[in-house]
């Protein structure tokens, strides 16, 4: 996946120490908020006290305290880093058509290939849109889980009410009150980060909402295929197949139910640590450290994971085991038909789907604090341990065996049967 290209050029820069977020300088002032750094008449310190004095986390409150958190604001986050501050141009309407046509081809070739129907009762309809009108639509599509997201984050940072600690407790309260507009700025930093190179709608297994088009990001298709050289035709072909076969596994009610919940318990379940700050700031010293003491400073605290305070619970350790093999085999399921279906189709499927695997398992520093934020674990392991799965049911069961992963809800694999495909097909042959 490709980087997004740092925009602060001195040492002095406030969000240098944000991996993958190098651009919310220009963000604020594009949606809003104001210019980070700037003190402003009402943005000065009233004293040696005063939080306004402190760097950087002075320059957050002056930027956040007007700021009210929620899915307009991520909107407005995200459209500024999707199209990188300058105006798209419209999908021409010949790429439309062109596009909607081969959707009619991948539609048939997915249901013959699974029996499973991308859409119900009409033809599968696409979005084809630019990286903005992709942020857009995802930015509502997951506003389910940014909304358990923000309550989730918002509910903690109370300090115990037996710690007189008054560094505690200033920092208990600074959480609570810059982490719901933090958890904006990062939730629509994340989309526009997604919209700079997801090639459609499942650039993440996230189920979107039932009954929407299919959704393709021409611009990221384009730019994609010029990289490695790739025939454009059958790029696009590629990626209506692939978008239209996650499309039908998240149409199984019971799949797309699954993902949903774990996802939503994930997001529901993180507990926030008021003394993180804390501990971050314990080595802090302005006065014998100087100049690199406040570097070390703002590297310390400029992340949205510090600042957050977001920390995996006990609940969320619990859920991943699921979650992640549930992934890997929805995964596994969809590279597997992809390959049956695409060697069939596409001429140069072999070096396509060489690139595209290639493309999603590059992630940065910041591709893993989004996979984090939402308890999805998509290193290469897993979509190796999928492929596995999915290669070990077809050599006892064929083709046919791999189609009963989504005939029944009682058919989902437990972590233990997605690495031994012969476990899950035993139980699922047992009489019920």
């Amino acid at each position: 996946m490709s980087e997004v290209p740092p925009t602060g050029d001195s040492p002095d820069d406030p969000f240098e120490g944000l991996e993958g977020f190098e651009g919310l300088e220009d963000l604020f002032e594009a949606s809003g908020l104001g210019e980070p750094g700037s003190t402003g008449e009402s943005g000065a310190g009233g004293g040696p006290g005063d939080l306004g004095d402190m760097p950087v986390i002075g320059d957050l409150m002056r930027v956040l305290q007007g700021a009210a958190p929620g899915s307009s604001h991520a909107r407005e986050v995200a459209r500024a880093i999707a199209s990188g501050g300058s105006s798209e141009p419209n999908i021409d309407p010949t790429d439309r058509i062109a596009l909607e046509q081969l959707v009619r081809v991948a539609e048939l070739r997915v249901t013959d290939a699974t029996g499973l129907r991308p859409s119900r009762g009409a033809p599968l309809r696409v979005e084809v849109v630019n990286r903005v009108g992709w942020s857009d639509r995802t930015t509502g599509d997951y506003g389910e889980l940014f909304d358990a997201l923000g309550e989730s984050i918002g509910a903690g940072g109370d300090p115990d009410p037996d710690d007189a600690d008054p560094m505690t407790s200033m920092l208990a309260g600074l959480t609570r009150m810059i982490g719901p507009a933090m958890l904006s700025l990062t939730t629509g930093a994340m989309v526009g980060r997604l919209a700079q190179h997801a090639l459609g709608g499942y650039v993440l297994p996230v189920p979107r909402p039932p009954g929407k088009p299919m959704l393709i990001a021409l611009p990221n298709v384009e730019q994609f295929g010029r990289q490695w050289s790739l025939d454009p035709d059958d790029l696009r072909l590629w990626v209506c197949l692939h978008e239209a076969l996650y499309h039908a596994v998240f149409g199984v009610d019971h799949v797309r139910d699954a993902v949903r919940d774990l996802l939503l318990r994930h997001a529901s379940s993180f507990e926030t640590n008021p003394r993180r700050l804390e501990e971050m700031l314990d080595d802090f010293d302005p006065i014998s450290g100087g100049p690199e003491a406040l570097a070390e400073l703002q590297q310390a605290i400029g992340s949205p994971d510090a600042i957050l305070g977001a920390v995996r619970s006990e609940v969320q350790e619990a859920l991943l085991p699921r979650m992640t093999a549930l992934v890997a085999a929805i995964s596994g399921f969809v590279d597997h038909t992809m390959d049956h279906i695409g060697a069939q189709l596409i001429g140069s499927y072999d070096r396509l789907a060489e690139a595209l695997r290639r493309h999603r398992v590059e992630t940065s520093e910041s591709d893993r604090f989004v996979e984090r934020l939402l308890g999805l674990e998509l290193d290469q392991d897993q979509y190796e341990r999928g492929a596995a799965f999915a290669a070990g049911v077809v050599e006892r069961a064929g083709h046919d065996g791999l189609r009963r992963l989504f005939t029944d809800p009682a058919n989902l694999p437990t972590p233990a049967e997605v690495d031994a495909a012969g476990l899950w097909l035993a139980r699922i042959d047992l009489p019920r």
